[in-house]
């Protein structure tokens, strides 16, 4: 992670320097500094350039003069109307456009909640995932080790990065858990890292498989029973309410299917190997609750992770195999590849069975129906409660990690009707997210609840201004501006 500090403004003798200009604005501050002691030369380029500060927009100063590498003007939009994100985005840019300087100057204006989110897009931005590495050339690689945020109020600028940094590293845990490979990262290892966490006050249970087949989750086991590498199962609990009596927790539950062929039901050859990130649900509920626990929320929260890997072998589940839930209820398998909504049956029914929770909200990279209805520019939200949806929807607005509303009811529910079992674990193609999501509410009884199928938005194949490419830790964010918006008390 960058490192990130909060200085007063001052214009620095060398290194990048990034302004970040809202729209309309006229020189003033550094940016006046920094164009009188280049004689000129910023105000010209950025006149070259048509620079009007408008949002997203970027023109780069090589060499300017006094001693700085480049100056980086960012546009934010009218200043007025900025919200967090906007700075976060900046940020980010400005952090990608300063790679090969060790160094970067950012003077974000605004408040100083303001500086704090411009620092966080800049950290965001500069993960890498680099670890098997070995031959990489020293210049492809980015120098950018230190951002200096410039601002007059430095002490509140740090006092709420502390915040802000605690949910990064929640994000770069995740992105590091979807980042690793399938012959690294089964369920064993995960649950192991997992277990790491206790360093940051998180309480942390592993159940192997004896102890679920002991308690009954047939649905789980069933996914994993063709693969070499045993199913874990991990409870993460954060107790941030201390001294303020009892309460419900809030819920988080993952799909950690480590990776997942399909089963029997095997998937196409091309395209397989990004099936190591089938886990990506599990991912981000390990970070969240990582930032949870790091910036000391005043909530109680569980975090549930069900990790299978989904093999073909001569023990594997076969389609037409009967399975029974944790909840009793039985399951005809008519497609193995359809494996994550049974991990899902069985964890959600714990989750509720124990912990009596306020909410629930359940992520998995689930069904490539998603994509085809919402694309990658929206995680699909199912739910059985209103309000919880909209507090969802406003949180990935502010968020930038937008989830979009798909409906449920009786006629999906049908579709899912089996001749021999309680139900099967497919509706066909058509309306495959919703049945799909129908499947998992079947488990969820009243408890107020979420599914959000991050298929389309776990993993980016372009870089974005706050995410490089690869894993997003789409959610993570997401769901901790949900907590911090709503359920701390």
């Amino acid at each position: 992670m960058l490192d990130v500090a909060f200085a007063k403004p001052t214009l620095p003798k060398a290194g990048a320097l990034a302004l970040l200009i809202g729209e309309g604005e006229q020189a003033s501050g550094l940016w006046a500094e920094a164009d009188a002691a280049t004689g000129g030369a910023v105000g010209r380029a950025l006149a070259a350039a048509r620079f009007t500060g408008k949002k997203g927009q970027t023109a780069t100063i090589l060499a300017p003069g006094a001693g700085l590498s480049r100056v980086i003007a960012v546009g934010i939009g009218k200043r007025a109307d900025a919200k967090a994100l906007a700075y976060e985005e900046a940020g980010g840019q400005a952090e990608a456009a300063a790679s090969g300087d060790a160094v970067l100057a950012i003077v974000p204006g605004g408040g100083a909640a303001d500086a704090a989110h411009a620092a966080l897009g800049a950290v965001l931005r500069g993960y890498r995932f680099d670890r098997y590495r070995t031959k990489e050339k020293a210049q492809d690689k980015p120098k950018l080790a230190k951002v200096v945020v410039n601002h007059d109020e430095q002490a509140a600028a740090r006092a709420a990065w502390s915040d802000l940094a605690a949910v990064a590293e929640g994000v770069f845990i995740t992105r590091d858990l979807v980042s690793e490979p399938a012959n690294v990262l089964n369920p064993a290892e995960f649950a192991k890292r997992c277990e790491g966490f206790e360093k940051y006050g998180l309480s942390v249970e592993v159940l192997g498989p004896k102890e679920m087949k002991k308690l009954g989750f047939g649905a789980l086991l069933g996914v994993a029973q063709g693969s070499a590498n045993e199913p874990r199962f991990v409870i993460l609990e954060w107790k941030g309410r201390k001294g303020r009596g009892k309460s419900k927790p809030v819920a988080f539950v993952g799909k950690g299917v480590t990776f997942d062929t399909g089963g029997i039901s095997i998937k196409p050859a091309g395209g397989m190997e990004e099936m190591k990130w089938d886990m990506g649900g599990a991912g981000t509920v390990a970070g969240l609750m990582v930032a949870l626990a790091g910036r000391k929320a005043k909530v109680d929260a569980v975090g549930i992770l069900g990790l299978v890997e989904n093999m073909p072998s001569g023990t594997a589940q076969r389609p037409g195999d009967v399975v029974t839930s944790y909840s009793g209820q039985t399951i005809e398998v008519l497609n193995t590849d359809a494996e994550g909504r049974l991990v899902l049956a069985d964890a959600l029914w714990y989750c509720q069975e124990k912990f009596a929770p306020r909410f629930m909200v359940d992520l998995a990279t689930l069904t490539g129906a998603i994509i085809v209805a919402l694309g990658h520019e929206h995680a699909g939200l199912f739910s059985n409660n209103d309000e919880l949806s909209q507090q969802l929807t406003a949180a990935g607005i502010e968020t930038g990690e937008k989830v979009w509303r798909m409906p449920l009811g009786d006629a999906y529910d049908k579709m899912l009707k089996s001749d021999i079992a309680d139900m099967k674990n497919i509706g066909g193609r058509p309306g495959g997210s919703i049945t799909a999501a129908q499947f998992i509410q079947r488990f969820v009884n009243d408890t107020p609840w979420a599914h959000l199928d991050i298929a389309g938005t776990a993993w980016t194949h372009k870089d974005g201004a706050i995410i490089p490419k690869g894993a997003s830790a789409f959610g993570v964010r997401l769901l901790d501006r949900l907590v911090a918006n709503h359920f701390e008390e």
